[in-house]
């Protein structure tokens, strides 16, 4: 078996996340004051500005930010996006979260989770309301250090996030009726096979499920590998069904399926790569093809996160080193990848990218630039577009749009 189950965490160098360390012990929101919530009896956070009604043709829109960050924010960002123009506007903030730099909605829209990646790492959860702020329900913890990706899985019952500093990733239980969290259930780090060159540890970078749901993917930058897992949803226990090895150092992110299902495209951080992987769908076994170019030429240019479109037409990649976008032609019912272009994100550092739910506009956030950009997306030749000048936000980690 090489996922080693353990209720400590490990392997919590502090690598590429620097601020931690500075960041270790705190348990206040910076600039607020506010108790970060651990229990499940813990109070509301208040939002830090009163929300005001969202004018008519926008819908909601989140952003994640680190609270101890230098210029960083003061908890998660509340705002809309106009679904004419794209342009965002900001309502508000939900205090008493700290280093939200994830987040997530649950399936039914009640609930929005965000990740807590501190030293002592933890998952938040938010009850939405359509006429005021978030509500904060509580924190629990993740039981490691610098959790950075949270999903829900599909029955809506169960939360998922993944530990980077420990390599680690975690299995929350949600309330049915309030969307709240109870006690993990169960906590895999990742043992085997040994770290790749220049790693100090595993890191857990992405834990999402599969699009038939049956099976629970989790990306580890530090073993460049995959691991996949069933779901014993009754119990809330990750069972290892199979991994699949990048080349060494390949340093694998991110993840996301074409709606086939059939295929999955991997973005590789510290090899400055993308991969073609063939997925089968009985048994959960993911097979990397070759790596592929980036189209950000020579050096690394810390590709981050891929998209694809719900036609399975196009896929898109964040360039943060090289603060671009790539768009890729998908083709062979899934199987290739053809380069198409780069087009400049109009910031420093785009960290995370998003689509808004009809994927006319695409949102990137920008960490080095404070800002949030937008482009509207060509459906039919996939070509994107800058909708207007950046939205400005303390060091935008991660957008949400609904």
């Amino acid at each position: 078996m090489s996922a080693a189950r353990t209720g400590t965490r490990a392997g919590a160098g502090i690598g590429r996340r620097r601020f931690l360390g500075a960041a270790a012990g705190l348990t206040a929101t910076a600039g607020t004051g506010a108790a970060l919530p651990t229990r499940e009896n813990a109070r509301p956070a208040p939002a830090t500005r009163r929300p005001v009604r969202r004018p008519a043709g926008t819908r909601p829109l989140f952003l994640g930010t680190y609270t101890s960050h230098p210029g960083g924010g003061t908890g998660v960002g509340v705002g809309a996006y106009d679904t004419t123009t794209g342009r965002i506007t900001t309502t508000g903030v939900v205090a008493g979260v700290a280093d939200p730099s994830y987040l997530a909605v649950a399936p039914s829209g009640r609930t929005l989770y965000a990740v807590d990646e501190q030293e002592q790492g933890a998952v938040t959860a938010m009850a939405l309301r359509p006429d005021g702020p978030p509500v904060v329900l509580g924190s629990r913890s993740t039981g490691g250090a610098g959790p950075c990706h949270l999903s829900v899985h599909p029955g809506g019952r169960r939360l998922l996030s993944a530990n980077y500093l420990s390599g680690s990733v975690a299995v929350h239980p949600i309330d049915p009726a309030t969307g709240a969290l109870g006690e993990r259930t169960d906590l895999v780090t990742h043992s085997s096979p040994p770290p790749g060159p220049g790693q100090d540890g595993p890191h857990a970078h992405q834990i999402i499920t599969s699009p038939d749901g049956r099976f629970v993917l989790a990306v580890d930058l530090g073993n460049d590998t995959v691991y996949t897992y069933r779901l014993d949803e009754p119990a809330g226990r990750l069972v290892q069904v199979s991994e699949a090895a990048l080349r060494p150092g390949a340093g694998p992110r991110h993840l996301t399926f074409h709606p086939s299902g059939a295929f999955a495209y991997l973005a590789n951080e510290v090899d400055n790569t993308v991969v073609v992987c063939r997925y089968d769908r009985r048994t959960g076994q993911l097979t990397p093809g070759a790596p592929q170019s980036t189209g950000t030429g020579p050096g690394t240019s810390f590709p981050a996160q891929f998209l694809v479109t719900r036609d399975g037409r196009f896929a898109y990649l964040a360039n943060r080193g090289h603060n671009s976008l790539t768009r890729y032609a998908v083709e062979a019912a899934g199987a290739r990848l053809r380069l198409l272009d780069t087009v400049p994100v109009g910031g420093d550092f785009p960290r995370q990218i998003a689509f808004s739910p009809d994927q006319r506009w695409l949102f990137a956030a920008n960490q080095k630039s404070g800002s949030v950009t937008v482009f509207s997306v060509n459906a039919r030749t996939g070509a994107l577009c800058s909708a207007g000048a950046p939205f400005v936000a303390p060091v935008p980690v991660c957008v949400l749009p609904l």
